[in-house]
């Protein structure tokens, strides 16, 4: 008999983002709660408490009681190492796309370092773009290409299934390759990282959009170790206090 730990489990995170119907946030608890989920993380909704989301709980009012609500992705993510963002369409912003059994298998094996997260979108816009960014990789469900848009309860269900399926098969885990970064590290790297391009006149501070997207997309082909953030953050710090001189040198009158 395989037992399975109940920790893994525990450390997955299902995260809706900007839900509009109270209802779809209490049918994904109970969509949850059948399969041994229980960490849900609200951002944004529309309307949260209600009565709405209570009556499609049924049984799991509890995994409301305890959700967690947040004003951005980013907070929700903050302490996780592994994000996944799930949607029915292809988006450039993330690198690798994942089937269910596959993002269930990654999900469970990076648990064992510390918070992971499956990440779902509004009802009727999914993901933005700037969502994704926020995520290590994006898992779709191979449904009818004539009709792919699965209410929300239905897709936290489908992710919720493989994740108990893989984790009742497998009673030991391959450990994680990487001490990865944190969400909330490899976000304040981005941050020094525009601040630092800016001030050495790469960036333009007033458009730093569309080349900071490029720089994500660069970085998420390759997840970030804490030891990685750290060097390249050491790096932008000696190339701003380098420009810093350069600046005094040329203009020693401002000092």
């Amino acid at each position: 008999m395989i037992l399975a730990d109940p920790k893994l489990l525990a450390r997955i995170r299902i995260v809706l983002a900007r839900t509009s119907h109270p209802g779809n946030i209490g049918a994904a608890a109970r969509a949850m709660k059948t399969m041994g989920l229980s960490d849900l993380v609200l951002v944004a909704p529309a309307v949260f408490p209600n009565s709405q989301a209570d009556a499609m709980a049924a049984g799991s009012t509890d995994l409301l009681a305890r959700a967690r609500v947040c004003a951005t992705l980013a907070e929700a993510l903050a302490d996780t190492t592994l994000a996944l963002g799930v949607s029915a369409r292809r988006r450039d912003i993330v690198a690798e796309v994942l089937t269910p059994p596959e993002a269930a298998m990654r999900l469970l094996a990076e648990a064992q370092a510390g918070p992971v997260a499956l990440v779902f979108g509004n009802e009727t816009s999914g993901l933005s773009n700037e969502e994704l960014s926020l995520c290590q990789g994006l898992v779709t469900i191979a449904a009818n290409p004539d009709y792919s848009s699965l209410n929300l309860a239905a897709a936290v269900q489908v992710l919720s299934y493989e994740l108990r399926q893989a984790w009742l098969g497998h009673a030991a885990w391959p450990q994680p390759e990487m001490d990865a970064a944190s969400s909330d590290e490899v976000e304040k790297f981005y941050a020094h990282m525009e601040t630092a391009l800016a001030e050495l006149e790469f960036l333009n501070p007033g458009s730093p959009g569309k080349l900071m997207l490029k720089l994500r997309r660069l970085f998420a082909r390759t997840r970030l170790a804490k030891e990685e953030v750290n060097i390249l953050r050491g790096i932008l710090t000696a190339a701003q206090e380098a420009q810093q001189r350069a600046n005094r040198t040329r203009n020693p009158s401002t000092e």
